[in-house]
């Protein structure tokens, strides 16, 4: 007999299927829910509840593993290896599973079935910076320098953020700078960059120095302040010369035209011409600092298309030594120093003025100009300097140095512009 679907029987029996499918869809899902939420308290406790409302899901099993293996209090590789095991089981493609499992082999001493574990790692995800990470890092446990260097320049070619921890893995292995360079990591600008940038933070100059000279090589195409972290190792060294020499080149790898400051002069943006600034050998300054406002202005300047605008509040008897720069001198050489200042409604017996320290100087001594204040047009300050015995860097600040008056809270603007530091003359040096 032939039922018919519009039979009242074929209803019944279609609407009680219905229900049936409903009802287990919906009891497998309550239990994924619970399985989640259970795994998610990352306790032992719920993993194992994970494993048991979900047994099919191979991330219950990993994240079970991975409890046993990494757990402080009560870590045991045996039972991570058996739940790696039945992860993999469910899903033989998961790199982070035998990433893990290999781990957890090694741990027990079984380095034949860790490296099985490394390699099937490798065959799941071959472009894996984190799999040729950690293959890498066993194959130098191994002993085994070639294959482990190799992987582990695979993984900065994929990710060269791993620069600097790549570099100082490799030199506990191989101590020398150039085999390591060579060996492991790729010509990368960003690679390059990181491990440099961590050598500097350690002050490790010489090294970092190397670094730069294989950066050079390329040649880069960077911003400048990539290269502020050598910079400011080598002039906290006092290595004067091999900064001058990076931000040269430096100025060159980010594609930035010198500014039109005058021949010869030794400061550098003395126009204030560029936006360069907080680094190196450029002008170094806050656009507020307590009492003051600092802004550049296109329509009052001296020469060129800009001078640098200071405005005090009047609520501060400031000592003000907040704008400046690293200069790069000769020992025993006459300069002369000079700057035009305009200034506005400056009060207070202290207005603007420059000091000039010489940076070795034990001392600390500073050869200050004239301050200018008041109401005044474009007044030209100069300041005849000599540089001692073994001095190779000036610090030159625009500077105002607190009152003793009681009405001492300085208000007012000044203006600064075409600051200019250059080798005297014979005739300049003996007026």
């Amino acid at each position: 007999m032939i039922l018919r679907l519009s039979s009242p029987a074929v209803r019944v029996f279609l609407v009680l299927l219905a229900m049936a499918l409903a009802a287990g869809l919906s009891y497998s899902g309550i239990r994924n829910v619970l399985a989640v939420r259970d795994s998610g308290r990352n306790t032992l406790d719920g993993y194992q509840r994970a494993t048991r409302l979900e047994p099919d899901d191979s991330s219950n099993w990993y994240l079970l593993g991975r409890y046993w293996q990494y757990n402080l209090e009560e870590p045991d590789a045996r039972r991570a290896i058996r739940a790696y095991q039945t992860a993999l089981s469910l899903d033989p493609r998961s790199a982070d599973t035998w990433l893990d499992l290999g781990m957890a082999y090694e741990t027990e001493g079984d380095a034949a079935a860790a490296r099985n574990a490394f390699v099937q790692a490798k065959r799941a995800y071959p472009l894996s910076p984190e799999v040729s990470w950690r293959y890498g890092n066993f194959l130098l446990r191994r002993g085994e320098l070639d294959a482990g260097f190799a992987e582990i320049k695979h993984a900065l070619e994929a990710d060269p953020k791993r620069g600097a921890a790549a570099f100082a893995l490799s030199m506990r292995f191989d101590p020398d700078i150039h085999s390591v360079l060579e060996r492991v990591v790729p010509r990368s600008e960003d690679a390059y960059l990181n491990i440099i940038s961590a050598l500097a933070e350690q002050g490790q100059t010489g090294e970092a120095l190397m670094v730069w000279s294989k950066l050079a090589d390329l040649p880069p195409h960077l911003p400048l302040g990539e290269s502020f972290p050598l910079l400011e190792a080598l002039l906290k060294k006092r290595q004067v010369a091999e900064a001058q020499r990076v931000w040269d080149e430096a100025l060159s790898f980010a594609r930035l035209p010198r500014p039109p400051d005058p021949p010869g002069s030794l400061v550098w943006d003395g126009g204030f011409e560029t936006n360069v600034t907080g680094g190196g050998f450029a002008w170094r300054y806050l656009p507020f600092t307590a009492g003051v406002v600092l802004t550049l202005d296109t329509k009052e300047k001296h020469s060129g298309n800009r001078s640098l605008r200071l405005t005090f509040n009047g609520l501060e008897n400031l000592a003000f030594h907040d704008v400046c720069q690293f200069v790069p001198v000769e020992p025993s050489t006459p300069y002369l120093f000079s700057a035009w200042v305009e200034t506005r409604s400056l009060s207070t017996d202290q207005g603007v003025r420059f000091g000039l320290r010489s940076v070795e100087d034990p001392n600390n001594s500073v050869a200050w100009t004239e301050d200018v204040r008041g109401t005044l047009p474009w007044k030209k300050v100069e300041l005849p300097w000599t540089s001692a015995k073994d001095i190779h860097e000036l610090q030159l600040c625009v500077s105002r140095l607190p009152s003793a008056q009681f009405d001492s809270k300085i208000r007012g603007s000044a203006w600064i512009d075409d600051v200019v530091l250059v080798r005297a003359s014979a005739e300049s040096s003996s007026r």
